[in-house]
């Protein structure tokens, strides 16, 4: 198993590194069941005392019991500090780790793995383990200690009525381990309905509007039900199952309480065993039955651990595809960016296909292409958010894939189309990267980074200005607003190359042109490679690339490539067409909204009405 830091996510490494803790609980717990024996032992004594007219003998062991029940206590308290303890601990170095192994996990995992599935698994299952590592831990050790504790009293008072009690014992073996086997099956289905319901609820909830939109409530409703009615169908099948766990190992055990007051009331009967014996032989019997009548549940806690462990171990098992290069990260690097022979796939389906092209440290590039000429994914593999084939991307002079990965994403910035934005506020997205974003000098960052997205005007017109919430995936604001909110994050990290992928494609013109100044600022202080379909964002770069079914089938300037006649050229056409055509309307707008008599003035002005002596 891949180590993650400093946790050990294996049941056992876990109890190893809380071995201390656990053996000061074996500690308390040996404690108090010596306190019960020598309580157990202490009764007999006082019964029998009080039983032949010692009266003094007797108020003084009754003190003693008093005592030893009070001692008995604050161990019993501090066993259970001790040792629950531990498994909260442990439960906070598994999700620490599990977040940690998330965190590492390319794009492939969340496709197979669902969102409220993970959730189900870091919340139950974690919930599970804890049981497993202080519950369970906890009451298999008080359980042996009790045994022993029993047997030192029941034997010394009478071996034969200790036998005698003994005898359903191999029964209720046989049974708890059929029992054990099916516990086990059907606590990890009832855990896998838990997690698809979960993944369901997420889904409604995260895309409630467009439930609404699509009025789909009725359909959404229909498949809640049946996700819930799947898991309330494990869930009866592992609560009938557990359910009869209790009455059956209960009858088992009732069996040799029944042996007991049958054939200790002989032993008394004919002064084998005196009364004293014989109330402290059925104490310690208690403490012999309890534990014997528990070990069904105590079955299914471990079981239940267990199914739940190893469906968290499928995400700690889990490798990687991006992993940190085998090199130190530079004193310095330049940056460059080199990209030598690029292909690409997405399993059979090739995206990219012997791209080549360089980007001088602050130097400009921008991408075009039509939908699916595989734009966005050169994008993402730059910052090596996809699997990089070695060899093929450089930054500078060095294989990005033998770089940490925090050196390459911290030189070179991403902002994506679809920007994701956190349930928080405005401003703690943009200042991701910081610290401290709340503090006077972050405060400072963030408005100035969003100054230059061109989006604080429109921030702080929100209810709480930048302290605005803005939803889950930031659903409050509109698509351009997202989209600058992205590429100010972007600019709070202050790295060296800026990728800009299609940062035009959710804005009006206004926005649009306060976009391009921002893009402008950017490419006098770092190198950008923008990947974009719009001529006029392109034509500010010092190259440009037009990328045709994953190939690069034009490279030049602007100028260079209008000249040229091929692809690009048809898009400044098009685009300019379509400017045109934008105006025209536009124009028809506005002469459609004043007054007839201004109307018909601006017709007759345009030749489209007919004039004086002419016939319409």
């Amino acid at each position: 198993m891949e180590p993650i830091k400093k946790y050990d996510v294996t049941l056992g490494g876990q109890f190893r590194r809380r071995l201390g803790r656990y053996l000061a609980g074996m500690f308390f717990l040996a404690l108090y069941q010596a306190g019960q024996y020598l309580f157990d032992m202490n009764m007999r004594s006082a019964i029998n005392a009080g039983a032949s007219g010692d009266r003094q003998h007797a108020l003084y062991l009754g003190l003693g019991l008093i005592a030893i029940a009070l001692a008995a206590l604050v161990v019993r308290v501090l066993s259970r500090l001790v040792i629950f303890n531990a498994a909260r601990i442990a439960e906070y170095e598994f999700r620490a780790a599990i977040l940690e192994k998330i965190q590492s996990l390319d794009a492939g995992f969340f496709q197979r793995m669902s969102a409220g599935e993970i959730m189900s698994r870091v919340t139950n299952d974690l919930t599970q383990v804890r049981l497993l590592l202080g519950f369970a831990v906890l009451n298999l050790i008080n359980t042996v200690f009790g045994l022993v504790s029993a047997f030192a009293v029941t034997i010394q008072i009478s071996p034969r009525l200790t036998l005698a009690a003994l005898a359903p014992i191999p029964l209720l073996f046989l049974v708890t381990k059929s029992f054990a086997s099916r516990v086990y099956i059907r606590q990890k289905e009832n855990q896998e309905a838990l997690g698809k319901m979960s993944d369901l609820v997420q889904n409604s909830v995260s895309g409630s509007r467009v439930i609404r939109s699509f009025n789909l409530e009725d359909e959404q409703e229909e498949r809640f039900l049946q996700a819930n009615d799947e898991y309330l169908e494990k869930s009866l099948s592992l609560a009938r199952l557990r359910g009869s766990m209790g009455p059956v190992m209960q009858s088992i055990t009732s069996i040799g309480i029944l042996i007991v007051f049958w054939y200790g009331g002989m032993l008394v009967v004919d002064r084998e065993l005196d009364e004293g014996g014989f109330l402290a032989f059925f104490r310690a019997l208690g403490r012999l039955t309890w534990p014997l009548m528990a070990l069904g549940f105590l079955v299914s806690i471990l079981q239940r651990g267990r199914a739940a462990y190893s469906r968290l171990r499928e995400i700690y098992q889990t490798q990687a595809t991006i992993q940190d290069g085998p090199l130190a990260a530079p004193t310095s690097l330049e940056p460059r960016l080199e990209v030598k022979e690029l292909s690409f796939s997405y399993d059979e389906t090739e995206v990219l296909d012997r791209v080549s092209f360089a980007l001088p440290a602050h130097g400009s590039l921008a991408i075009v292409g039509r939908t699916g000429s595989g734009k966005s994914t050169l994008a993402r593999l730059l910052p090596r958010l996809e699997k990089v084939p070695s060899g093929t991307i450089f930054l500078g002079g060095y294989d990005l894939c033998d770089l940490p990965l925090r050196t390459v994403r911290s030189t070179i910035g991403y902002a994506a189309q679809n920007s994701f934005l956190f349930s928080t506020t405005a401003a703690r997205n943009i200042g991701l990267a910081l610290e401290q974003p709340d503090s006077n000098s972050g405060r400072t960052i963030i408005k100035e980074a969003a100054r230059r997205a061109h989006v604080y005007d429109e921030l702080i017109a929100l209810p709480d200005g930048l302290d605005t919430v803005v939803g889950e995936r930031g659903v409050q604001l509109s698509g351009g607003q997202k989209q600058r909110v992205s590429l100010a994050s972007a600019l709070v990290l202050e790295p060296e190359v800026l990728v800009l992928d299609d940062p035009l494609s959710a804005v009006d013109a206004r926005t649009e042109s306060g976009i391009l100044q921002a893009i402008d600022e950017q490419m006098s202080e770092r190198g950008v490679v923008l990947i974009t379909h719009r001529v006029a964002a392109a034509r500010r770069c010092e190259t440009i690339l037009v990328l045709d079914g994953g190939r690069i089938v034009e490279r030049g300037t602007h100028e260079e490539l209008c000249a040229n006649g091929g692809l690009y050229a048809s898009f400044v056409e098009e685009q300019r067409i379509e400017s045109e055509l934008v105006r025209l309307g536009e124009a028809e707008v506005a002469v459609a909204s004043l007054p007839l008599s201004e109307n018909a003035l601006e017709l007759s002005s345009s030749g489209d009405v007919p004039t004086e002596g002419e016939t319409p």
